[in-house]
């Protein structure tokens, strides 16, 4: 018997059915072992030694490996085919080195890219050693991410109060939102005009032709800048003849695009369904480890993590027997397609993402698949049968017009375009994001019989006014094709960067378009401008290029390690020096725009509103950066920055606004704004009573009666018939509320605080108590998933509750992390969460323990606040980390 090793459970299972009863498949989960969050974990004086952890679900996995190999004939290392699977597959051989369980077994590597039975017998007929340069890069691009993430972050907690952490990738993705929004805020939108012509032919048919010439030139894009050029010409274009000078009909070709890249597929799965890149990933991982097909497990795609664009030879010719079957002859290219990438660094070996059967259409298999599987499996069939497809044909015409009044002349163009063989169009077309589309972008359409030297009759000049607008903001899809063009990360780390980003609240997504948080742009300002050369695009690409060259044998990875930290250190040294107020004075004037808004008096927005004196300046508290006056404390104007990157509206509150009395107390109530967003305060002094604006309300909104009732809570409702007891409405952190005799029910509403009546609320109460007891008497919720039985025995399911949706096995409740989709957990995640919960609890045991699943992004090794801000900054002597529970699983970095 041999024994193969692969990542995930469901890969063992299908596999295990494909190889029969000769092998036994296990599964990692992932990672086996990885740099644990403490000081120390590499060592640049001992030449960047590396201490690795093993958890303790891996360990009981890792046993459960060697046992297996004890009793083998040999073991076959089948991990994912990229650098981080070859990772994976070298921790579970030094390991079992380290147990002495191998002997003189035979070792070998095996890489699939598909989850097919051919796919993993013809593998198993192909074995080789571990690459250890594939390896090596794996290993420098770990320590580079942890001596950075490791070093960098605690000078940020010291200097920066309120920044989480920084990473080699995540810092750099970050500065490109962050430019963005520079380049936003510096733009002075100009005014120019459009002229067109509605014109017709001799046969009675119209259409229309844009101004390109006047004066006797040419004119440039948005070259008419005023209202009296505009009408200069519209009179000029008003009294002409029209007479069209010529016409030219030119066929155009347009070739279909390869299959799809790990980036590609995020961008074309964002602009055509709306995916984020975590939800593409997380979908195509199930398409690639196997659905099940008519009681048969198998895999729909091809492995996910790739920059390659070719398709492997029997793809190709399977692509083009579909092409036949589904489209027919005059489809067929008479030669199949190549591809090369134009990625920068493109270094995977593996093919491009595409169908494991052609033949597989999306309607045969949508009955077997979910909603999201479905649309993205589509997506995938379609563009991968359209890249060997032929190509479409167009006709693209071209009229030029002359426009004569008197001696001045004007020229004319009208363009379109005519589909005369739609190719690969029949099966694949892209749709571009807004921030890609061009003004020609409505130049598609048909024109009519328009011959040379005919007269044309006007019958209307157009002529509008518009302004130039700044660069969009960055979407996830535009993102991501930003970072592959620039060389900054790999293809499958933009997932969990971007993820990063969102989840440390550096950046918020609004509308699908990417705005950075005031803490993202404060992390940016004082990295550009205390480590410059570390945020630096080339600086970033330039290193990426390094590790590639590493992977391919070509540089050493330790001399790679060496000279990057010889200048990492001296720039982390130098900041020890580094006064909180050299920082404060450098992002005032970098971040001046979102510090020191214009305001609409033409006065100076440094000086303080409310003493008529002070500077305005940033301040650093606790929980982050905001605006303060220099003369704290006779005034204690502050105001918050927003997390969209522009002022905070305080809405008149640069000083108290008055409401008028409370009735019961006779004291004042006031609109207030501080640190934390807008407030109503009831008096004056350190007893004056506060209260946060609930969600959606907005300042300008807040009258006497609604600061009143919101001072006032919680209200009392009235007593309970049953129990004589008091019933209270109130809101809490977690929302609104209902309290009774110590328990609570959740409001449906804000609005239910201060409208629900007697009834109402016992109503509410009754119901509550019905759902039976647990956590302050609320009921079990109902599922929102199941996802099967635990090895245990009962069921696993996915659940909402009062603190957000959860795992449920048992007695064993375990939360979800930030931003998954409910509906998007497997049994493998779900096990992970109920492991790291059950540790806690010795009741919730577990025969199969999957290793903790908070992924790092970026390769970044999560850590706690240093015990003491004076911690060193070396990596031979800091403060000590508080450990975290984080521990990674696969992430491609």
């Amino acid at each position: 018997m041999n024994v193969v090793v692969v990542e995930s459970p469901a890969k063992a299972k299908t596999i295990n059915k494909y190889l029969g009863s000769g092998y036994k498949v296990l599964a990692s989960f992932g990672h086996v072992r990885d740099l644990p969050a403490k000081d120390g974990s590499v060592l640049p004086d001992q030449d960047f030694e590396m201490s690795w952890e093993v958890d303790s679900a891996s360990q009981k996995r890792m046993k459960d490996i060697a046992d297996a190999v004890k009793g083998s004939d040999g073991l076959f290392l089948a991990t994912d085919p990229d650098r981080e699977g070859e990772a994976i597959s070298w921790h579970v051989l030094d390991l079992l080195k380290k147990k002495k369980v191998l002997g003189d077994k035979p070792v070998k590597r095996v890489v699939f890219n598909a989850i097919t039975k051919k796919a993993v017998l013809d593998a198993m007929a192909a074995p080789r050693d571990i690459d250890v340069p594939l390896v090596d890069a794996y290993l420098a691009r770990r320590a580079l991410d942890y001596l950075v993430g490791f070093n960098l972050s605690p000078v940020l907690w010291r200097k920066l109060p309120g920044a989480r952490s920084a990473g080699r990738v995540q810092s750099v993705a970050l500065r490109l939102v962050c430019d963005r929004e520079n380049e936003i805020e510096r733009f002075v939108s100009e005014e120019y005009w459009n002229l067109s012509a509605l014109l017709k032919t001799p046969r009675g048919d119209e259409f229309e032709a844009k101004l390109v010439a006047a004066d006797g030139k040419r004119l440039a894009p948005r070259a008419v800048k005023t209202g009296d050029d505009a009408n200069r010409l519209k009179t000029l274009l008003e009294g002409a003849s029209y007479v069209v000078d010529s016409v030219e009909a030119k066929p155009v070709k347009r070739n279909p695009g390869p299959p799809f890249t790990t980036s590609s597929l995020q961008q074309a799965a964002s602009s055509n369904i709306g995916f984020n890149a975590s939800r593409t990933m997380q979908v195509a991982q199930k398409l690639y480890e196997g659905i099940d097909i008519g009681g048969e497990t198998v895999g729909l795609i091809t492995y996910m993590r790739t920059d390659g664009v070719q398709m492997a030879p029997e793809a190709i010719d399977a692509a083009r027997a579909a092409i036949v079957d589904q489209f027919g002859n005059r489809y067929l290219p008479e030669k199949p397609r190549f591809y090369s990438t134009k990625a920068k660094n493109a270094q995977e070996a593996h093919e491009a993402i595409r169908p494991t059967d052609f033949n597989r259409t999306p309607d045969q298999v949508r009955k077997f698949l979910d909603a999201d599987q479905a649309r993205l499996y589509e997506l995938i069939w379609k563009r991968g049968i359209a890249s060997q497809m032929a190509s479409a044909e167009m006709e693209r015409t071209t009229v030029e017009i002359v426009a004569s009044n008197g001696g001045d002349k004007a020229g004319l163009r009208a363009v379109g375009s005519v589909v005369r063989f739609d190719g690969f169009l029949s099966a694949y077309m892209d749709r571009r994001d807004e921030d890609e589309k061009s003004e020609d972008d409505d130049e598609d359409g048909r024109l009519p019989e328009i011959n040379a030297r005919e007269n044309l009759a006007k019958q209307k000049i157009n002529s509008s006014q518009h302004f130039t607008e700044p660069p969009p903001r960055y979407s996830e899809a535009s993102l991501i094709k930003k970072m592959e063009e620039l060389g900054i990360g790999r293809p499958s780390t933009y997932a969990a960067t971007l993820k990063t980003l969102s989840d440390r609240e550096y950046v918020v997504t609004e509308k699908r378009k990417l705005i950075p948080h005031s803490k993202g742009r404060l992390v940016t300002a004082f990295l550009e401008n205390f480590f410059t050369k570390y945020v630096e695009y080339d600086f970033t690409a330039d290193l990426e290029e390094k590790l590639d060259r590493i992977s391919a044998g070509e540089l050493d990875w330790k001399q790679v390690l060496r000279d990057f930290w010889s200048d990492f250190f001296a720039q982390i040294e130098d900041t020890k020096e580094l006064r909180v107020t050299n920082v404060l004075d450098a992002l005032n004037e970098a971040l001046a725009p979102l510090v020191f808004p214009k305001r609409e008096d033409g006065s100076d927005p440094r000086i303080c509103q409310v003493c008529g004196t002070g500077n305005l300046s940033l301040k650093l508290g606790k929980y982050g950066a905001f605006v303060g006056c220099s003369n704290y404390p006779e005034c204690n104007f502050t105001r918050q920055l927003s997390s969209d990157g522009a002022e905070a509206d305080a809405s008149g509150l640069n000083e108290p606004k008055a409401l008028g009395a409370d009735p019961h107390t006779g004291e004042e109530l006031t609109l207030r704004s501080g640190r934390f967003g807008p407030y109503i305060q009831r008096g004056e002094g350190k007893e004056a009573k506060r209260s946060s604006l609930p969600k959606g309300w907005k300042p300008e909104d807040i009258d006497h009666e609604k600061a009143l009732a919101l001072i006032n809570l919680p209200r009392d409702v009235g007593q309970n018939p049953e129990t004589g007891k008091m019933i209270s409405a109130g809101l809490g952190r977690y929302g609104p509320f209902l309290l009774h005799d110590g328990s609570y029910a959740n409001l449906e509403s804000i609005e239910d605080v201060f409208s629900i009546g007697l009834n109402r609320a016992v109503t509410v109460l009754a119901e509550k108590a019905a759902k039976g007891p647990g956590g302050r008497g609320r009921g079990t919720p109902a599922a929102l998933k199941e996802l099967g039985d635990h090895p245990d025995g009962g069921a696993v399911t996915v659940r909402d509750g009062r603190y957000g949706p959860y795992v449920n096995w048992g007695k064993v409740n375990a939360t979800l992390p930030k931003g998954m989709d409910p509906q998007s957990v497997t049994m493998e995640q779900a096990m992970a969460l109920i492991i790291e919960k059950g540790g806690k609890q010795p009741a919730a045991k577990s025969k199969a323990k999957p290793k903790k699943a908070a992924a790092k992004a970026d390769g970044e090794t999560k850590k706690a606040a240093p015990k003491k801000a004076a911690a060193k900054t070396t990596a031979a002597k800091k403060a000590p980390a508080k450990k975290t529970a984080a521990k990674t699983k696969k992430t491609d970095t």
